[in-house]
């Protein structure tokens, strides 16, 4: 067998193989575990009370433990929910998959009155991770303490079958009123994601056509899930650990918005975006190891919601060196750009990539808003990419010679 046929024949060996992982990544994010009851349709047991305290004559609501002041909400138009009190705290166990993955949670949140606005937190924790999400009057609108919050969170990586045990806990500040306690939608959201991801293919959809993209999850499909009614997006708070973070492999700057195609904005690519909205604070960064002098060419998407900001978006790319700023005037249509430009490496280093607000943007009603940002593509040069490929069937020449000498 010549050479060039055995690079084609491994070739056609790697596709299969690529295949396959994408196959078995789909095939794991399609068995994601469920919280039992996540959505509170099943009341507490001997209770027929509109607000039944789970105290010690009712502590147990099907599939959550309570304690301290918790109290099950009876509501005809808009769900059930739970009041957390004062050290109010619901729990759950669930089993994680065989295969290791990360683990997600959606939860929604709101005030539990009006003057709670700024004091209204929740812990999440699990065994191997403790994170606190707040209420924010800033991303609220018109009636602020109305609006329920979606929070996603990274809850850590689990495998082997093993017992996860996860708990929510009233951890509001101090205030002049004792019953700032929180509400807990009727709608938990476990969602499991693989580990490693496969960075070459959109998250639940098809192989990417830019199955070279040397950014992990540039696309943002690896995310936390959306609910049914996933209009507002789902809020994710500043992580500096790209490992931890709840938009995979990205590192958060402030506070994003995770956003998904509905009838108010279609994503560019794949199901998934970012939204820049807590102004200059706000961004996301990612890294990757570049190879000393060669070039690279990166591009990106920057585009509106069509959720009636008012003004111009200002965004910043970096890239090492890099330095890229664009200015993006609002139509309220939901269009954007791609724009693309050649980097060069100066350095073996690890080279930090950022995307950042560099202006703060609100609609008419005082709601803070921002770009939206997808499609993050780092291409190798053709020369670079020729290298790699050669060394591929160099790699492929020499096994075959060792296993005809051999």
């Amino acid at each position: 067998m010549t050479s060039i046929s055995q690079a084609r024949a491994m070739g056609i060996w790697q596709a299969i193989a690529a295949g396959l992982l994408l196959l078995l990544q789909l095939l794991i994010a399609s068995a994601s575990p469920d919280l039992q009851n996540p959505d509170l349709e099943i009341p507490p047991t001997n209770s027929t009370y509109p607000f039944p305290a789970l105290d010690s004559t009712i502590k147990y609501l099907p599939q959550w433990f309570s304690q301290g002041d918790v109290s099950y909400v009876f509501t005809s138009s808009h769900g059930n929910y739970r009041y957390l009190g004062k050290n109010g705290k619901i729990t759950q166990e669930f089993k994680a998959n065989v295969e290791s993955s990360h683990y997600l949670l959606t939860f929604s949140l709101q005030p539990a009155r009006t003057n709670c606005d700024n004091t209204t937190s929740v812990t999440i924790s699990v065994p191997v991770r403790s994170v606190v999400v707040s209420f924010s009057n800033k991303f609220a609108g018109g009636n602020q303490s109305s609006h329920w919050q979606t929070h996603g969170v990274y809850l850590g990586i689990h495998g082997n079958g093993e017992l996860v045990t996860l708990s929510l806990e009233c951890s509001n500040t101090t205030t002049a009123f004792t019953d700032c306690g929180v509400r807990l939608e009727d709608s938990f959201i476990l969602k499991n994601i693989p580990n490693p991801i496969n960075s070459s293919v959109r998250y639940g959809g098809l192989v990417n056509n830019l199955q070279n993209n040397m950014l992990p999850n540039g696309g943002f499909e690896y995310g936390p899930a959306f609910p049914n009614n996933s209009v507002g997006g789902v809020l994710i708070d500043a992580e500096s650990d790209a490992t931890q973070s709840p938009l995979n492999q990205w590192e958060i700057l402030g506070t994003v918005k995770y956003i998904t195609t509905n009838h108010n904005y279609t994503a560019p690519e794949g199901k998934a975006s970012i939204e820049l909205i807590a102004g200059k604070s706000s961004g996301i960064q990612t890294s990757v190891k570049l190879k000393k002098g060669s070039e690279y060419a990166l591009s990106v998407f920057i585009g509106e919601h069509n959720d009636a900001c008012v003004g111009d978006f200002q965004v910043g790319v970096q890239a090492g060196s890099s330095v890229q700023n664009f200015t993006i005037q609002i139509k309220g249509a939901g269009t954007g750009l791609d724009s693309g430009w050649k980097i060069k490496s100066d350095s073996n280093r690890v080279t930090r990539i950022s995307i950042l607000s560099l202006a703060t943007t609100k609609s008419k009603d005082g709601v803070l808003c921002g770009p939206v940002i997808d499609k993050v593509v780092l291409l190798a040069s053709y020369g670079l990419k020729l290298q790699i490929s050669i060394l591929f069937v160099g790699i492929g020449f020499l096994a075959t010679l060792v296993q005809i000498t051999g």
